[in-house]
């Protein structure tokens, strides 16, 4: 709690900064840094690791477990066995962030109380033998906390003190802005995306599709399809790019061979799935989505 109050004052202070005194070169530095770390938890954490919806290189591992690091938010292995629990269990006492418990709960509160024992007993039992077989995962989970000060504060800080000239408080000021703002656009998916929006997929459980949400975490706020085909490396049925740009940073490596074995589902079983289980609001896309890059 302490932790959480001190980094939102500094980030309050960060931002003050941004838009009086920081150098515009440090600004556009922080957003880089912002986005390289949300792809490391959408196109890393999420999609490759927890949901294994694609097959990575050993060289896009490795810059995914570095932006991941950037980002902060555990190791990876922790980050997964929490969310491959929050879909085998989702919104029960076995969610690790249950949304029926409140927006605050879902959002953060959950990282600031003890854990049900329905989570931690659920949660052993969870098979991560293919994190433990990866060895960049393993390699992280042994050396994250310094993995993490180098990566997420000091290279951050550093890199606009050095090659511009930025001081060095506003730098570090900037750095501690762009890592709460990080942590807030993915606590989003798990509060407002389980809350608010439509559910054209299965309006029988709590994700929802939420545009919002899709901006501020890089294409992860189309839950309501996420939860029903949670092996769609797209997380989403949008026939482009629009509001998902991890999808195209994903297609971008497959068309360089970093990328492969990208896993969709045909639109016609998405259709049905609709049609049988939705609310009503399903819009079939009128561009065809089939053709995958592998």
């Amino acid at each position: 709690m302490a932790l959480l109050s001190t980094l939102h004052v500094l980030a309050v202070v960060g931002l003050i900064r941004m838009l009086t005194v920081a150098d515009r070169r440090t600004v556009i530095n922080t957003f880089a840094w912002g986005i390289g770390s949300g792809l490391g938890v959408t196109a890393g954490a999420h999609r490759l690791w927890a949901h294994r919806a694609y097959s990575a290189s050993w060289p896009l591992r490795v810059l995914l477990m570095v932006l991941f690091t950037v980002a902060g938010q555990n190791d990876i292995y922790e980050w997964v066995r929490d969310h491959r629990l929050h879909h085998r269990h989702s919104e029960t006492d076995a969610d690790p962030h249950n949304a029926k418990r409140g927006f605050f709960f879902a959002h953060c509160g959950w990282l600031m109380m003890r854990k049900h024992p329905e989570v931690r007993r659920k949660g052993a039992k969870i098979d991560l033998s293919d994190l433990l077989a990866d060895p960049v995962v393993a390699f992280q989970k042994r050396f994250y906390i310094p993995l993490m000060v180098f990566w997420s504060l000091v290279v951050p800080t550093v890199v606009p003190w050095l090659c511009w000239g930025e001081g060095l408080a506003t730098a570090f000021l900037l750095s501690t802005f762009r890592y709460a703002t990080s942590l807030h656009c993915t606590w989003l998916v798990n509060s407002a995306a389980h809350i608010w929006g439509m559910h054209p997929y299965d309006e029988h459980i709590s994700p929802a599709e939420n545009v919002g949400v899709a901006v501020a975490a890089l294409g992860e706020g189309w839950h309501n399809y996420h939860h029903v085909f949670p092996w769609d490396y797209r997380a989403a049925e949008l026939p482009g790019y629009a509001f998902n740009l991890t999808t195209c940073f994903i297609d971008l490596c497959a068309r360089f061979g970093l990328a492969h074995d990208l896993k969709t589902v045909k639109s016609e079983v998405v259709a049905r799935r609709a049609a049988r289980t939705g609310d009503g609001s399903y819009r079939r896309p009128t561009v065809p989505r089939d053709t995958t890059v592998t």
